[in-house]
């Protein structure tokens, strides 16, 4: 990728305050985005990543996007702010434990519930409010963070591999529809990322098996993440659309 590929580009991503949402803002920043950072609730993180972005342009904008009306507002909000939304990273996601021979009915549905509203329905519903915009604007792209737990399965929380998986459908299906409007939608698909939310959570034993998957013997970092997903953004990877690229080191492998 060009260096200042994404310059005077006006990029929206969701959970950008910390982890692989940060590291695409710092990439999108280096390379001469104007971006907008999405969060709902820790203002002092999103300042501290705001403050770390190059250049001038950044913003921080505040929303639930679990809540639907919220969608439509950060899209307008962004618009109103930048003039058009050129590029929309959807990185906001949640996983909750829900192992079904652990947990009763109700921590099951609510599990079900809330990761579905962060993970696929605020997606969904940004790709909506998104897509009217570029349609006026005369397109642009669309970068949705899967997970390589929609393929390979997530026992102890089905709910956020079968989020995922859904997400990957609703993807390739807006790949083809937005085409003709020259609006690009790709997937990235990371593995277990090392981010500050997994070395505060990970016990030892947890971290040494997640190690053992790949054959690097380590993680993804949030850089190798973010790296995809402002390939899958640039001017270039047009006709990928459509395309999930895992960023897995190799843990698992699909045909």
């Amino acid at each position: 990728m060009q260096a200042n590929n994404f310059t005077g580009k006006n990029v929206l991503i969701t959970g950008a305050s910390r982890g692989i949402g940060r590291a695409a803002a710092l990439a999108f920043a280096q390379n001469g985005a104007n971006v907008g950072l999405n969060f709902r609730t820790n203002r002092e993180e999103a300042l501290r990543t705001l403050a770390e972005l190059p250049g001038e342009g950044h913003h921080l904008f505040q929303q639930d996007i679990s809540k639907k009306e919220e969608t439509q507002a950060l899209i307008d909000r962004f618009v109103e702010k930048y003039g058009q939304l050129d590029v929309l990273v959807n990185n906001a996601g949640i996983s909750i434990f829900h192992e079904i021979d652990q947990v009763d009915f109700d921590h099951w549905t609510h599990a079900w519930e809330k990761t579905f509203e962060t993970n696929l329905f605020a997606a969904a519903n940004l790709c909506y409010w998104a897509a009217q915009s570029m349609m006026k604007s005369g397109g642009g792209h669309i970068v949705n963070v899967s997970s390589r737990g929609a393929f390979r399965g997530e026992p102890t929380k089905p709910a956020y591999g079968a989020s995922k998986a859904a997400l990957n459908a609703m993807s390739q299906s807006l790949a083809k529809k937005l085409a003709p409007h020259n609006i690009y939608v790709g997937v990235v698909a990371p593995g277990f990322t090392e981010t500050e939310m997994a070395a505060k959570t990970l016990t030892p034993e947890e971290r040494e098996n997640l190690l053992r998957e790949s054959p690097f013997k380590r993680m993804a970092r949030p850089e190798e993440v973010a790296h995809a997903i402002l390939f899958l953004a640039s001017e270039g990877a047009a006709y990928t659309s459509g395309t999930i690229i895992d960023v897995n080191g190799a843990s698992y492998l699909r045909s």
